[in-house]
């Protein structure tokens, strides 16, 4: 451990937190790497090259199933054809370019998509979430907008002057935010609706995990009964389940490497079915482009009627995959996907619809196998295995969007413990779960065995893409009304075009229900009851924890107890609560009378962001106060990670833990509690000495600017809230991180704080750098993990619903998933668990 430093610089470099970084940017753009703006062109074009391989597969095999999805009753008329081709067209370009790459890969959440992403983006905006551990602290670093806040934080003498400008020039669309906000954060039934919604659409995405392998590949292989037609219905389908389980075996070895193998094979597949689109409308019927005028869409409906809008089901196969673009953003950069889209993926999927449709107007009766037919004969055999190998790759789209789904899930609580791997120190956010891998590819081999053909899993497939996009619009009108803050009229512009054309498709897929569409609705049904039933349970046990917290003069009077003997050594208690002492430590004392010499409470907390900088990992807090005639020191702490950011080794996180904790103990000295709790966050002994001095600078001046205890818990309404509930820590009224910024620029108040730091004692610094020297002598005897495994039952009174899903349902999941100590990857020889009994 380093000396104690005091020295101190007047110029300091200005200094902004990573949750205030996140939370001012909109609509995922400037500053955000994933936006492809600071990345270099040859990493823009290595990620557009991987896109092909991991991202298109899907939607660049449709073109083997939608004509003969859509016309399952054969072509009555050939301008039938004209009509369909048209809604291709006008369907890909609004959903696919407008709606996904041009719209909702800008409302990312500092790089990741999907639905979870976007309730993420929204949560950091509104305070929607259900679980009640949110923190005044919280609250003031994810300000949305740094100007007046930040002054207002350092300056609070301004709030009323700036309060009433902010008012005045307030625009409509500021008070339209405000309102949506207000909304979302006072009535729970939305709040819980917002979830449901969000939960839905995340158990659509993972079914439709293992309904794109089986439709793909099925699709792919029954290709072969063109020069094969002896072949069975049984051997088509069993090869379809040999490839799908190589398929799922190769997902551990990464998605980068899995991207780079398959790139090529996609990128030929996309130049061949654009080639051979190209030959089909010379060769065949040119005429095939007036399809480009959208009056023929209208000519189909009119003719067709009810039939015609049944038959949009199968069209709605030609835009599936889009959510992978969205959902698998973590993976590549918005540049990359936007580029490799346009000129690779766009032209040669149009080309093969507009080809095949050139074919069918002269062999009409040859719709159901219109893609193999219309291949040239010399190709057949490249095109076949090119098929495979891109619907391989469709697969594996979908695989890893549902990888990243339940990731973000899990994170915030919303699904079982699985162990999640990061496959690539070089691109963040490239997973594999285990676990999920197994059931989806369990799943997936099911639903071709019973399936068997390609027409009911269609149906299936169908209801899950639509059901998908419907919320995504959903909540991407919420992040541009609250987030963006966009024109009124252009978000009803957007929120009627979208809701009403996916509306239309999904009560065609509704309505063919029966013919394979409850595959995917019972599969969901499953998941989301999972997903919210862990949610309930999560919730429930919180707040049944947080009404029971043990307050600080309990924990004192415990201490003091003779018969509680003194460890040598660091205990890490690990609790859920972010607020007060968990209930089982009293429990824990009874059944073993000795406390470490330093005791940590640590909290683990996920916050609705993808990432947190390790500078701003850690909040301390003292608990027991430090004493000469007590050799035991009692923290607080919280641990925040973004849900994109990987746990450490329990080693590395106690090591890194308690180096903060010696900063801690330095600053709780110098400035006292309220200066150090502002200090919050310690900076790693890596970095450089100017940093910490900046750091010592604004924490000095933010003592005296804003903790005195006159005004700590008066001059802001959330720390009137945290001041006002018992059992709350300090740690939630920690000073806005932006705020830093500002304060460094004060270089008069800087430099008397410097000053004052210079006038304390040689005994004063003895005395702190004996306290640091005292924990780390306790950390070199070792570290002991103690966790705290609540069993929840439903309470005796309660109905029977209750009681079969705490006690059966809930308790099945919490017995077969992984346990907390395989999470934090604790060491068995260092672990200490302690049971107790909630009734909830």
């Amino acid at each position: 451990m380093a000396d104690l430093e005091l020295a101190l610089e007047p110029t300091t470099v200005p200094r902004q937190d990573s949750l205030y970084r996140d939370a001012t940017r909109a609509g995922g753009g400037g500053g955000n790497l994933h936006d492809g703006q600071q990345d270099g062109w040859a990493r823009t074009l290595r990620l557009a090259f991987q896109c092909v391989g991991v991202l298109y597969g899907d939607i660049g095999t449709s073109p083997l199933y939608v004509y003969s999805s859509t016309f399952t009753g054969g072509i009555h008329h050939t301008d039938d054809l004209l009509g369909v081709l048209s809604l291709i067209i006008y369907s890909f370009l609004l959903f696919t370019i407008i709606k996904y790459v041009y719209i909702a890969l800008r409302a990312n959440d500092d790089g990741d998509g999907g639905t979870f992403a976007l309730y993420s983006l929204i949560s950091r905006h509104a305070k929607v979430s259900l679980v009640p551990n949110h923190q005044a602290e919280d609250e003031l670093m994810h300000i949305d907008g740094g100007g007046d806040e930040a002054v207002l934080a350092a300056k609070p003498s301004l709030r009323g002057s700036v309060r009433r400008r902010t008012v005045q020039l307030a625009s409509p669309r500021e008070q339209r935010a405000q309102w949506v906000k207000q909304l979302l954060e006072t009535s729970k039934p939305v709040r819980i609706s917002l979830f449901l919604l969000t939960v839905l659409a995340t158990a659509m995405v993972i079914s439709d995990a293992c309904l794109t392998p089986a439709i793909s590949v099925l699709s792919a292989v029954g290709g072969l009964k063109e020069k094969a037609p002896n072949l069975t219905t049984d051997q088509i389908v069993w090869m379809t389940v040999g490839i799908l389980v190589l398929l799922f075996g190769v997902q551990r070895f990464g998605t980068h490497k899995v991207g780079y193998l398959f790139a090529p094979v996609v990128l030929l597949w996309l130049l061949l079915i654009g080639g051979v689109g190209v030959y089909n409308l010379l060769r065949h019927d040119v005429g095939v482009l007036r399809a480009f005028n959208p009056k023929y869409i209208l000519d189909y409906f009119r003719r067709n009627g009810r039939n015609g809008w049944v038959s949009l089901g199968g069209v709605l196969l030609c835009f599936t995959g889009t959510e992978a673009l969205f959902a698998d953003l973590g993976y590549f950069s918005v540049r990359s996907i936007q580029l490799s889209f346009a000129f690779g993926l766009v032209p040669a999927v149009l080309l093969a619809y507009i080809g095949q449709a050139a074919f069918l107007r002269r062999h009409p009766d040859q719709v159901a196998s219109a893609f193999y037919r219309s291949t040239p004969e010399a190709l057949f055999w490249p095109t076949l295995v090119l098929a495979l190998g891109a619907s391989v790759v469709g697969s594996q789209a979908m695989i890893s969007c549902a990888f990243a789904t339940i990731s973000h899930s899990q994170a915030l609580g919303c699904f079982p413990r699985v162990k999640v791997l990061h496959t690539s120190r070089q691109y963040q956010g490239q997973l594999y779960i285990p676990e999920v891998n197994l059931l989806l590819a369990v799943a997936a081999c099911v639903v071709t065995l019973a399936a068997r053909t390609t027409a009911v899993i269609a149906e299936a497939h169908g209801i899950c893409v639509v059901l998908v996009m419907l919320v995504t619009t959903l909540l991407l009108t919420l992040v541009m009304l609250l987030v963006w803050r966009v024109n009124a009229a252009c978000v009803a512009l957007f929120f009627v075009v979208f809701a009403a054309a996916e509306s239309a498709y999904l009560s065609s897929v509704l309505y063919r229900l029966a013919h394979g569409g409850y595959i995917p609705v019972a599969m969901s049904a499953a998941l989301m009851g999972v997903m919210v039933l862990w949610h309930y349970v999560h919730v429930r046990r919180y707040e049944h924890e947080l009404g029971r917290t043990v307050s600080h003069e309990s924990v004192r009077e415990l201490l003091a107890r003779r018969d509680v003997a003194r460890a040598p050594g660091v205990g890490l208690f690990y609790t859920e609560l972010v607020q007060g002492i968990p209930p089982v430590f009293p429990h824990l004392v009874d059944k073993i009378p000795s406390v470490h010499a330093v005791l940590l409470f640590v909290s683990v907390k996920h916050l609705p962001v993808p990432h947190v900088d390790a500078a701003e990992r850690f909040l301390f807090r003292q608990v027991v106060a430090m004493s000469d005639d007590d050799d035991r020191r009692v923290f607080r702490c919280v641990a925040r990670y973004g849900y994109r950011d990987p746990l450490e080794e329990a080693r590395d996180f106690a090591g890194s833990l308690v180096e903060r904790l010696q900063y801690y103990v330095r600053d709780v000295n110098l400035y006292g509690e309220a200066g150090a709790c502002i200090l919050g966050v310690s900076y790693p002994s890596s970095r450089c000495d100017s940093m910490r001095r900046q750091r010592s600078v604004g924490i000095g001046s933010n003592m005296n600017m804003m903790m005195r205890p006159s005004a700590s818990c008066t001059e802001h309404p959330a720390l009137q809230r945290a001041c006002s509930r018992p059992g709350v820590f300090a740690e939630e009224m920690l000073t806005p991180a932006e705020s830093f910024s500002e304060l460094s620029r004060m270089g008069s108040v800087a430099q008397a704080q410097a000053a004052k730091i210079q006038q304390v004692s040689l005994e004063e610094i003895a005395r702190i750098e004996e306290e640091q020297r005292f924990i780390q002598r306790e950390m070199d005897k070792g570290v002991v993990y103690i966790l705290g495994e609540a069993e929840v039952v439903a309470r005796p009174h309660s109905s029977l619903l209750n009681k079969l899903m705490v006690n059966y349902a809930y308790a099945f999941l919490r017995n077969n998933c992984r346990q907390g100590e395989k999470m934090l990857a604790i060491p068995k020889s260092q672990l200490l668990k302690v049971g107790i009994t909630y009734e909830i």
